[in-house]
């Protein structure tokens, strides 16, 4: 709502760095740019204090954003402490930019009138009905922002006047036409190479690795082979859908739902409808006439089928007479339905008008409705009433899951017989490798939490799913270490040969390149002509590779790159200009460039800020 508020911003970048500059002002609330108080203070900023009320408000505004913006991609990242941490850790670095300009701003004597301020309101579309300003809802709205009227207005002070320092440095950048047509050439390049791959799995033989290598790459790369903190669990599941499997419904109870229940069970009225269609073309004027010329047709006597096969543009029912389907109430068009459902059986409607065109609506035959038999049904309700009374059994058992694991907090065993299930264990397992169904994020927040992980106590009652719940307890715990040289031997000898092969490799591939310049022409070389810079059809190393090397002149222009496994050996036989360029790449190079010196200019004027003023972080702790 309030990025269309501003004052004097030009530009698509201007606007999209000043979005990015006030978007946690706006969900903040003025309190925290008035001056210290007595609230615990997260940063000092030139002795102005960025209050922890202040900080909390504002990230858990950005949490509410990035859950909606990432979905089901967020629940995986919030469990995630160290994650959430360096989103705090961002959202106070934005609150301390904030600070920093608003200082500038005012040191610099940059303010906003009230009338200004006013216009601002009034003209805010979102303040708007009908295009004229309502106050009512303003008001409704700034309340729901959480604001008062004198509130929101010294919002809108500190806002604006941070905007006018922001705009004039974001808004000033520009692009010169050569900068984005030269990136545009430069993109459209295409290059003709030949190239020869030298692989290194055949050397693989060639090699050996002892253990005193293994061991000496060990100790000297033990970063590599971190073993991270595991936990196996022991836990109770509780499940709906597993409870319905174990639940038996007679006949008689599924016929006794089927008759005090029988509306549930009606089949609509059909109706077969057949139609004649002139779609509207370029003037709807001449098809409408075209409708009611066969209308008056139709009137005069002459055949409905006849005059939709040679008619109707709706070709594939015209072979059919007019014949569409079978349809219920309610699923066309709405005009042609009201105009279907309004026949007798061998009637047709008068000229109708929907999205499509103009039609005359013929209906066909008539299904009436009718109650579904019990038989057809009866599987379907079985079903039903078992998943009914496994949801009753659920809440039922899940009450006393939570009671019994919370009482004694220190066995699943006593829970477990309460509710008539098995505890369950799982194998090992670290933060990134939770086997289902532990791999919800709340499961894993919940293993490694202080009450599970140190205190040795069950969990919570965890939601998994719709009527599919969770309690867990610690069973195994094994800290973050080094893994023993044993169990990662075989893949550093593994690891070592591969370097040596590929060595071997680019000692080949050397004595290739040499030749090739010597002019040796024995070299089988696999020839690429107009090759492109995301050209996927060979290894992007020898892709980039080709996009390195110098212009060729009279001197072969050769060169090697690693890949994988072994080396390329790459020619380059000439560089072609872009065949034709494409003015929405201009553009969009042009708005990416002017993106990038903006938000640059932008990260200069806090740094510079920063360096010539004082900031002081308070410990989390504190």
């Amino acid at each position: 709502m309030l990025e269309k508020i501003r004052e004097g911003s030009q530009g698509v970048i201007a606007k999209s760095i000043l979005v990015l500059v006030i978007l946690s002002f706006a969900f903040t609330g003025v309190s925290s740019y008035l001056g210290s108080s007595s609230e615990p203070t997260a940063a000092t900023v030139n002795g102005e204090e960025i209050s922890k009320a202040a900080l909390e408000q504002a990230y858990q505004s950005e949490r509410a954003r990035l859950e909606q913006q990432l979905g089901e991609m967020y629940d995986a990242l919030a469990g995630n402490d160290t994650y959430l941490a360096s989103v705090k850790q961002s959202v106070l670095e934005r609150l301390i930019a904030d600070k920093l300009v608003d200082q500038s701003a005012a040191n610099l004597g940059l303010t906003v009138s009230d009338e200004q301020i006013k216009n601002a309101i009034m003209n805010e579309p979102a303040f708007q009905t009908d295009g004229r300003f309502d106050n009512d809802r303003y008001l409704a709205l700034i309340r729901q922002l959480g604001y008062q009227a004198n509130s929101f207005r010294d919002m809108m002070r500190a806002d604006m006047t941070r905007r006018q320092l922001v705009v004039s440095l974001v808004g000033s950048e520009f692009v010169l036409p050569g900068e984005a047509n030269y990136l545009a050439d430069i993109q459209g390049q295409t290059r003709d190479i030949r190239y020869h791959i030298v692989d290194a799995t055949p050397l693989l033989e060639q090699v050996t690795v002892s253990d005193e290598e293994a061991n000496t790459y060990y100790q000297a790369n033990q970063i590599q082979f971190v073993r991270p903190e595991t936990v196996s669990l022991d836990y109770v599941e509780l499940n709906s859908a597993d409870m319905a499997s174990a639940i038996v419904v007679s006949d008689e109870e599924a016929q006794t739902y089927y008759d005090e229940n029988k509306t549930q069970y009606l089949q609509p009225e059909k109706r077969l409808a057949g139609h004649i269609l002139v779609n509207f073309g370029d003037d709807e004027d001449v098809a409408k006439a075209k409708a009611d010329a066969i209308y008056a047709k139709l009137a005069a006597g002459e055949d409905f089928a006849a005059l939709a096969k040679s008619d109707s543009d709706d070709t594939f029912s015209g072979e059919q007479g007019g014949q569409l389907d079978w349809f219920e109430q309610g699923v066309m068009d709405e005009a042609f339905d009201a105009a279907l459902f309004s026949l007798d059986k061998g009637q047709y409607s008068a000229v109708v008008k929907t999205n499509f065109g103009y039609h005359i609506v013929k209906l066909l035959d008539v299904q009436a409705g009718s109650t579904a038999p019990f038989a057809d049904v009866k599987d379907k309700i079985i079903a039903q009433l078992m998943q009914n009374k496994a949801v009753d059994q659920f809440y039922s058992l899940q009450q006393r899951l939570a009671d019994v694991s919370y009482e004694v907090p220190d066995t699943l065993a006593e829970a477990a017989q309460e509710v008539g299930v098995q505890v369950k264990t799982s194998p090992e397992f670290s933060r990134d490798s939770a086997p289902a169904p532990l791999d919800s994020p709340e499961v894993i927040k919940a293993a490694f939490s202080n009450t599970v992980l140190l205190d040795g106590m069950n969990s919570d009652v965890i939601e998994l799913g719709p009527n599919h719940v969770i309690v867990v307890r610690m069973n195994k715990h094994t800290a973050a270490g080094t893994l023993a040289f044993d169990d990662v031997k075989a893949s550093i000898v593994q690891r070592l040969k591969q370097d040596k092969a590929n060595e071997i490799a680019r000692d080949n591939a050397q004595t290739m390149m040499t030749a090739l310049k010597a002019g040796d022409t024995s070299v089988a070389l696999t020839e690429q002509t107009k090759l492109t810079r995301f050209d996927q059809a060979i290894d992007t190393s020898i892709v980039n590779k080709a996009f390195q090397m110098a212009h060729p002149d009279a001197d072969l222009v050769v060169d090697t790159a690693a890949l994988a496994n072994g080396y390329a050996v790459i020619v380059l036989d000439k560089v072609n200009a872009a065949e034709s360029v494409d003015e929405n790449l201009v553009n969009a190079l042009k708005q990416r460039l002017s993106s990038q010196y903006s938000e640059n200019d932008y990260r200069s004027l806090i740094a510079l800020l920063k360096s010539k003023g004082e900031v002081v972080y308070t410990p989390a702790d504190e």
